[in-house]
């Protein structure tokens, strides 16, 4: 379904739901900027905005295969861009990447998208607030909405760096041995997080550095502030990985730890009934002319032997902390 939303920069004013076929009409005044959002995108859908706009049948191709890699390509006219929105969904908060494909013009933005993505709301509220600027045109309403994505990766980076403060409560406090698929969940996150905006910072590297006859020059400082949320956004998981590599360690080394006092105890206690069993050893054994074997207190001169030497192995196995 294609949902349309233009604006005219000298009136200040909205039309909503255009016709798609009015949508090349509207292009050639230059006062107007159309966005055109195209949700659940069928071949229909494909084939009017092919006509409409013109676009090249390659990103057409690319917007019918989805799961395509971040990137930015150049056509006569427009760029094409694929971009992931990212959300925690589900009671285990399974990230989900969301692809947005963008057709940027010099007078229009078309948006392709098979899943709901909130920036796409929080752009069309800022572009009603920001009418002030519209001779700006679509650079600023491209502006808006892909701030609007990265500006989400924030708030997911936040709940991970909290769940890391957690993993370690449970790994320093009442140590937690499920902690450790906790990790490697966070780990995946992160991985998917790094594969997907890394290559955003190319992107915007690209517009910014490549003459953009589409654009006038005012729109690159735009462009140059979401350039800076990607570093930052990027530096932030970087420095995620490392917290939650040192976390692993942790985890190991106090595990470890663990399995040391616990193969100490069973140390302990193997000493001493191994000792004491000596001694029942040797009374047991089966000799006619065996000394104190016919002694009238020999059985009780064992059983305070045997609790002895257990109990004086223990008191030496406290002291030094075995115990």
């Amino acid at each position: 379904m294609i949902n349309t939303l233009c604006l005219n920069s000298a009136s200040k004013e909205f039309t909503e739901n255009c016709r798609v076929e009015d949508i090349s009409e509207l292009r050639t005044e230059n006062a107007n900027t159309v966005w055109a959002d195209v949700s659940d995108p069928t071949s229909k859908d494909f084939e009017e905005l092919a006509e409409e706009f013109g676009f090249h049948h390659l990103s057409i191709e690319d917007c019918r295969h989805a799961h395509q890699r971040p990137k930015v390509e150049e056509y006569p006219g427009y760029y094409f861009l694929v971009l992931y929105a990212l959300e925690l969904v589900g009671p285990d908060d399974q990230l989900e990447l969301r692809e947005l494909d963008i057709f940027l013009g010099k007078n229009y933005l078309v948006t392709v998208h098979s899943q709901p993505i909130r920036a796409l709301e929080t752009a069309k509220r800022l572009w009603h607030e920001w009418t002030d600027r519209s001779e700006q045109g679509s650079g600023l309403l491209a502006y808006l909405l892909i701030d609007a994505i990265v500006d989400d990766y924030f708030p997911l980076l936040d709940v991970l760096s909290e769940r890391m403060d957690d993993l370690e409560d449970s790994i320093f406090g009442e140590f937690q041995a499920e902690a450790i698929e906790e990790i490697f969940k966070i780990k995946k996150k992160l991985l998917i997080m790094r594969r997907t905006i890394t290559p955003l910072r190319d992107i915007f590297n690209t517009l910014l550095r490549r003459e953009q006859p589409i654009f006038p020059r005012d729109i690159h400082v735009y462009f140059q502030d979401v350039f800076d949320h990607l570093i930052r956004v990027a530096d932030s998981i970087d420095t995620l990985r490392e917290m939650l590599g040192s976390t692993m360690d942790a985890y190991l080394s106090v595990s470890g730890n663990r399995m040391n006092q616990v193969m100490k105890r069973l140390t302990s206690v193997a000493t001493i009934l191994m000792s004491v069993t000596l001694i029942a050893g040797i009374y047991g054994m089966n000799f006619a002319f065996m000394p104190e074997l016919q002694w009238r207190y020999g059985y009780v001169f064992a059983l305070l032997s045997i609790v002895g030497v257990g109990f004086a192995l223990y008191l030496y196995l406290k002291k030094v902390k075995w115990l």
